[in-house]
């Protein structure tokens, strides 16, 4: 008898655990490089809690829009938020997950980080191709005492369709008319100067390489690779360097809206402390889920990671999202996600 016991509950035991097993479902992404960091950490520690897994290829936003809108994915990501017409074209449900900065970087001899400050019409003067030199006097004049060089100013952008580009070009057409009419915003755009890198990986690797070089890219780059970070005048006029504090000073302007898709956009932002070059980062889901085991498994880590992800996110300078926010959005999965026979996902 005993032994018939001990036999059942080894069953019961031995069923639970291939049940478990079943249940588990690792899934897919793509898209943006700008949060690759803070998802990759997240990945990992969700792996170790759960068992599940996410597997996400940095390929830029262009390409995670693409895979998402040709369900080749379970999940998109971009930094370039879709406006509600073309989410409703698409049938995509979209959200914000972390805030983050976009920050020039630069390679200057015996320069330090935050030690160059900039504006925004000199960033977009140097990417027009119209300053040349460190020792540019416009430069010099913000930069008393900086050690600038006779050097050529290498300048650095990217080659992919990049929602860190859009970020980037669209506080650029914010401050500089002459950059808005001749060049615009968008994810990837025709560079009036210097080389291309493939994401932000390519363009830090090429300032870092070149003496004299220029670049942009996602702050959490910046700091693993221990680049020079410029400081950047922002719309009140104060020079602020990019940190956690500025960029949560930034989104704190932010108005979501899951009527509008959240479509949100956070550059030059009013605020004395806040970082002028401040952007969200989006998931794109399929409204109507093929494969709703993947499409739950996908909003279980994202419900994981809003609950869960906010210290290792701060860790890294990405702002968590507010809480108020967080409260829309589930409520949008559970208003907007559907089955191919029209039941709720969630």
């Amino acid at each position: 008898m005993m032994l018939s016991s001990r036999l059942r509950l080894a069953v019961s035991l031995l069923a639970l655990l291939v049940l478990g097993q079943a249940r588990a479902v690792d899934i897919t992404g793509a898209g943006a490089t700008f949060p690759y960091p803070v998802y990759a950490k997240w990945a990992e520690a969700y792996r170790t809690a759960t068992g599940n897994g996410l597997n996400y290829q940095s390929i830029g936003s262009g390409g995670g829009i693409k895979q998402i809108k040709a369900k080749t994915v379970d999940f998109g990501a971009s930094d370039k938020p879709l406006t509600k017409e073309e989410l409703d074209q698409d049938q995509l449900v979209q959200w914000p997950m972390v805030v983050g900065g976009v920050v020039p970087v630069v390679n200057l001899a015996g320069v330090a980080p935050g030690q160059i400050k900039l504006s925004g019409g000199l960033l977009a003067d140097i990417y027009l191709g119209k300053i040349k030199r460190w020792n540019d006097p416009a430069i010099v004049a913000l930069n008393k005492g900086v050690p600038l060089p006779a050097q050529d100013i290498l300048v650095v952008s990217r080659s992919d369709g990049s929602g860190t580009t859009f970020i980037f070009t669209n506080y650029l057409s914010k401050v500089s008319p002459e950059w808005n009419s001749g060049v615009g915003s968008g994810t990837s755009v025709k560079w009036p100067a210097g080389i291309n890198g493939k994401g932000n990986e390519g363009v830090a690797s090429y300032v870092r390489q070149q003496s004299g070089a220029i670049g942009y890219v996602e702050y959490a780059y910046a700091l693993q690779n221990k680049m020079t970070y410029v400081e950047m005048k922002n719309r009140e006029g104060q020079f602020v360097a990019p940190n956690d504090k500025s960029f949560s000073a930034a989104a704190s302007n932010g108005h979501w809206s899951a009527e509008a898709g959240f479509y949100e956009i956070l550059t030059d932002e009013p605020g004395k402390a806040s970082w002028p070059i401040t952007g969200a980062t989006f998931i794109l889901m399929q409204k109507v889920q093929d494969h709703p085991d993947h499409g739950r498994a996908a909003l279980d880590f994202f419900a994981w990671a809003y609950a869960h992800g906010s210290k290792s996110a701060l860790a890294l300078d990405y702002i968590p999202m507010p809480e108020n926010v967080v409260k829309l959005v589930q409520a949008e999965w559970k208003r907007a996600f559907k089955d191919a026979s029209g039941q709720p996902l969630r």
